[in-house]
């Protein structure tokens, strides 16, 4: 099941873990994308918190956790090939894996008709 954030992320959830990106809107608006600061293998965040930072050729902007977890891979790949970000956002351009502290509180997010809707606004 795939869920998206008013921030542009997106969560392919599998039970109580889930993979995150950003989606293609955000690297749309962000242009080409040179950098990306990833999080900590076992580093947790709250909900809303900033877990890493995106950087294009014409800005830089945050990444939320959408959700509470713990981080518990991140997308070494990306780090080396920022442009992944760009190329194949929903794929090869994730960004981390977070296991999920509260799995409920994905039903609060987004799916995808209310994201388009919410994007196109």
């Amino acid at each position: 099941m795939i869920k998206y954030t008013e921030d542009h992320e997106w969560l392919q959830i599998d039970g109580d873990t889930a993979v995150v990106g950003i989606t293609h809107h955000a690297q749309d608006a962000l242009g080409d994308v040179v950098f990306v600061d990833l999080p900590e293998v076992g580093k947790t965040f709250a909900a809303k918190e900033v877990a890493g930072v995106v950087e294009s050729v014409k800005a830089a902007a945050d990444v939320y956790m959408p959700v509470d977890g713990e981080i518990t891979e991140v997308n070494e790949e990306l780090r080396s090939d920022p442009s992944l970000a760009n190329t194949d956002p929903l794929g090869k351009g994730w960004f981390f894996k977070v296991k999920l502290s509260n799995p409920a509180q994905t039903d609060a997010l987004l799916d995808e008709t209310a994201y388009k809707a919410f994007s196109a606004a």
